[in-house]
């Protein structure tokens, strides 16, 4: 049975850390090979749980150190048809690794969760195309279609929600609240932002969190940003409207570069971690609602700290 998932904690006044930037770690830190940057091929090998462990714990220890709670993603953004199909995994494959990744992290949470630090389980998912380009958008409800298998899955296991993270459109966050919502787990959608605060698509994070609720009925749990460095959407978070308070957690990236930068660049751009942590400690000072912290692109566990440090100041 899912442990939290009638009763999420995190959408309550306590402050959760969760992850840093697990694919680019990997790739540059560890010099591990990731195929169309899919991490959960790493469920199938000794060596890759071995990473995965040594990841998870080194992250879920900062936050229980810190009297904090823990948001645990599973290993799952790319495990859906598509790009499964481009990895050699067909859908008993998918089903079998989403399942992994969620018992893995049950082990993780079973290890390391104190009284003090409830560790919550998030069955993760991705864009079914490019984080960076919308391409051609589907509507809410071929969306809906497409995400709902490995959804399903999800809600078979103990997760306690699914998150929808490097969304750059609404109708796809659209769909896949829908489709939480059909098999009965809650969702989350974390919205990916150009360098001006806007989606991929031109529209206004507002506008697509109003959009969102409106046609599933704020069926979402709450909304998150990621893949996006704070000096690209700080401006947006000053309205003080409904829409806002439905923003939740902050997932940013180390670099200040654009997407188009980020994905032409052949080396890491890890920022400055004191410089980030001072950052989200800003954004909490101003917008106590955002309580869910993590990095993206280009963080590590340095950054994941430097957060906690700044941030236990104002979590109270």
């Amino acid at each position: 049975m899912a442990k939290y998932r009638h009763d999420l904690p995190q959408v309550k006044d306590k402050v959760f850390l969760t992850d840093s930037g697990l694919e680019t770690t990997l790739i540059f830190h560890d010099g591990m090979d990731l195929p169309c940057f899919a991490s959960f091929p790493l469920l199938d090998t000794e060596e890759g749980l071995r990473r995965l462990r040594h990841y998870y714990e080194l992250h879920a220890g900062m936050a229980v150190a810190s009297g904090l709670g823990f948001v645990l993603e599973s290993v799952t953004w790319r495990a859906h048809r598509d790009w499964g199909a481009k990895l050699g995994y067909g859908a008993a494959d998918l089903d079998r690794v989403n399942r992994d990744a969620i018992a893995f992290l049950e082990e993780i949470r079973a290890a390391h969760e104190t009284p003090a630090s409830p560790l919550v389980i998030s069955g993760n998912l991705g864009p079914r195309g490019d984080g960076y380009d919308p391409g051609t958008l589907m509507s809410p409800r071929e969306a809906e279609d497409y995400h709902l298998a490995q959804i399903a899955t999800l809600a078979d296991t103990n997760a306690d929600f699914i998150s929808a993270f490097t969304m750059n459109n609404v109708n796809e966050a659209i769909g896949i609240i829908r489709a939480a919502k059909r098999k009965g787990i809650p969702s989350v959608v974390s919205f990916t932002l150009e360098t001006d605060g806007k989606l991929a698509t031109g529209q206004s994070l507002k506008d697509a969190i109003v959009q969102a609720d409106a046609e599933t009925h704020g069926a979402a749990a709450y909304y998150m940003i990621n893949c996006a460095h704070p000096t690209h959407f700080e401006h947006v978070l000053t309205s003080t409207e409904d829409w806002a308070a439905r923003l939740r957690g902050i997932r940013a990236n180390a670099s200040r570069r654009s997407h188009a930068e980020l994905d032409n660049s052949t080396d890491l751009d890890a920022g400055n971690p004191v410089e980030l942590g001072t950052q989200y400690r800003d954004l909490r000072r101003g917008h106590r609602r955002i309580t869910i912290l993590g990095g993206c692109c280009g963080t590590d566990h340095r950054h994941v700290q430097e957060i906690a440090r700044w941030c236990e100041a104002v979590a109270a």
